[in-house]
């Protein structure tokens, strides 16, 4: 199939709710005041390191940098660096701008920021559920928020036109992250037999595909991240990867059924959203 044709095809799909959109940090970089926060896990751990001293082998590793913040000078210190370095208002790139206009079941957020909760702002038909950290919440895996940020019963999703899913947490609506090492060894420790993932997202995400967004899977958290949110899923799924994949990456996508699209990322969303003329095939 053409990229042309790919295109019209996942447009369509997007816009009946049939694809679930999995967005992660690289799409910042379509938001043109996206580079104001840490669009990255080398950029994050960045900022925290130039406030709080880590030992030299933690400097460029996200998750030990934040459980030795953690450890040694408390989670509070550790969610004020979070919640500092996701304050500045992002505005939504076109591409968010169109996600938010269609009419999408579930969208997954893999990053901090609140660009796709700020490009939903104005409906009220729509919710969320983050994740949350066991060293501060014992109340369970989730919270579930309305569309104005009031916290709500997980059951309020049911009704939700959109549901927005942040597993790792975001800065919006009161700072939840999943960010330390212990944080992701309380998740990982369960997530195979599915428990820290909300049941209205296992049933939204069944027989419906998903497109990768600002995504790679160069890391083990990023895969098992993208493996267990899209578990039990149907049909084929797909990434616009436009970097020269790493093996482990290629492994990664055949053994899932995910299909590289290898434009960039910027030209994929303008040929998706209509910013872009999308040819006709011949």
């Amino acid at each position: 199939m053409s990229d042309d044709m790919l295109i019209d095809t996942l447009r369509a799909e997007l816009a009946a709710g049939r694809v679930v959109p999995f967005l992660g940090p690289g799409l910042l970089a379509l938001c043109a005041d996206g580079s104001a926060v840490p669009a990255s896990p080398l950029e994050l751990v960045g900022v925290m390191t130039r406030k709080v001293s880590v030992p030299h082998k933690l400097k460029n590793k996200l998750p030990g940098a934040a459980q030795y913040i953690e450890n040694f000078k408390h989670r509070k210190t550790l969610k004020n660096l979070m919640d500092t370095a996701y304050a500045p208002a992002v505005t939504p790139s076109p591409l968010h701008a169109w996600l938010a206009a269609q009419p999408l079941p579930l969208i997954v957020t893999t990053w901090y920021d609140d660009v796709m909760g700020a490009a939903l702002a104005s409906r009220s038909d729509w919710g969320r559920i983050q994740g949350v950290s066991q060293a501060e919440h014992r109340d369970g895996w989730t919270h579930a928020f309305a569309a104005d940020g009031t916290r709500v019963e997980p059951a309020a999703a049911e009704a939700w036109t959109t549901l927005l899913y942040q597993p790792t947490g975001a800065v919006a609506p009161v700072g939840n992250y999943i960010v330390s090492d212990s944080d992701y060894v309380e998740v990982l420790t369960e997530i195979d037999i599915q428990t820290p993932i909300p049941e209205r997202v296992q049933q939204l995400r069944s027989e419906r595909s998903f497109l990768f967004l600002g995504c790679r899977f160069d890391d083990q958290l990023a895969r098992s991240w993208a493996r267990q949110i899209s578990k039990r899923s149907a049909g084929r799924h797909y990434a616009v990867l436009p970097e020269e994949p790493t093996k482990n990456e290629l492994r990664f996508m055949e053994e899932y059924g995910i299909e590289r699209i290898e434009l960039p990322l910027a030209e994929f969303a303008a040929r998706l959203t209509g910013a872009g003329a999308i040819a006709e095939p011949a």
